[in-house]
């Protein structure tokens, strides 16, 4: 009888055993025979004809592999040989070499053209045998190394979390591995309130760099929300988050709400700005009039101490009247 024993390893239904790729694996064969015997350690690969590794007289044999590899996974047969009648018995036992990347899952959004929908991706390249991936706690698993995900807006709300989870033979239940994406809804940002004089050349600027999926921000004019198209008036630019509208030679036909729109699968959002236009004349009365109140309040002030300073003799505090009187001495 002849009983093999190879250790670390995972045991499959069908009786064939795991081994971690890079881990050190220890095989042990031993025999009852009489009168005496050899043992023999031999492996079979796929890409390999039969190897012997080990033989020994003695009832054990004892043989390992420092930081296997998966060129070591194949059938490992110990087999005992009788000197006396050549009786042979083989025990073989067959060792696959498993392996999982280190990192965890990637997830990743998809640009998808309906702007509808949201497309993920969740993909672990680099494990051996391939992976079980699923989307959600509901989901099914499946064995593949890339899962993509399709989501209608009706499923969506802001900051939702989306999760991918992997599964494998070499990961524990309480060491899965997985991958987030939170969805958000769009957010541009800027000034509200905008003067300019007439004339001049204006920049708006909108950033929007906090939605998931990206959102699709646009500028629009009027209570009618008419889009704006570059062209020689309009000009449109984009700097990173930010997008840039650049009126040309403002007038005051342009004195009206503009808007910053951003749109993706989770909803719309708007920043209202509004233009105001001063034209020349107007920041010249303005001017005339600012000088004016300012003559004005020196006036007052000088005439108030002017009164002040005829009375100073006297000082009144509620109804009580007191007089002093200075007696000047002249030298």
């Amino acid at each position: 009888d002849v009983s093999t024993t190879i250790y670390p390893t995972v045991v499959l239904p069908n009786r064939t055993l795991i081994a971690e790729k890079g881990s050190t694996v220890y095989f042990r064969c031993f025999t009852l025979s009489y009168p005496s015997h050899q043992l023999n350690l031999t492996f079979s690969g796929a890409l390999t004809n039969i190897t012997s590794l080990a033989s020994t007289i003695l009832p054990r044999l004892e043989y390992s592999i420092v930081n296997i590899q998966p060129r070591s996974q194949g059938v490992y047969t110990c087999s005992a040989l009788t000197t006396g009648s050549n009786r042979r018995v083989d025990n073989s036992t067959e060792l696959l070499v498993y392996y999982i990347p280190s990192k965890h899952p990637d997830c990743m959004f998809v640009q998808a053209q309906d702007t509808s929908t949201v497309q993920l991706n969740c993909s672990w390249f680099g494990a051996y045998p391939t992976p079980k991936l699923r989307w959600g706690e509901d989901g099914d698993f499946q064995v593949t190394n890339s899962l993509s995900l399709t989501l209608n807006s009706s499923m969506l709300h802001d900051k939702q979390k989306v999760t991918c989870t992997a599964l494998h033979k070499l990961l524990k239940k309480e060491n899965q591995k997985s991958c987030s994406i939170t969805l958000r809804a769009p957010f541009p940002e800027g000034k509200p309130l905008v003067t300019v004089l007439e004339g001049t050349n204006l920049t708006l600027i909108c950033s929007e760099n906090t939605s998931l999926p990206p959102a699709n921000t646009t500028w629009r004019k009027g209570q009618n929300q008419d889009l704006i198209v570059s062209g020689s008036r309009y000009i449109l630019s984009f700097e990173g988050p930010a997008v840039k509208l650049t009126i040309v030679n403002i007038s005051k036909d342009d004195e009206r709400y503009y808007f910053c729109r951003s749109e993706n699968a989770l909803g719309v959002r708007e920043l209202e700005v509004y233009l105001t236009v001063k034209t020349s004349s107007s920041a010249y009365t303005g001017a005339v009039i600012g000088v004016f109140i300012a003559a004005l309040i020196v006036g007052s002030a000088f005439i108030v101490v002017k009164v002040l300073y005829s009375r100073r003799h006297t000082i009144c505090l509620g109804n009580f009247r007191f007089t002093l009187f200075v007696n000047m001495k002249s030298r």
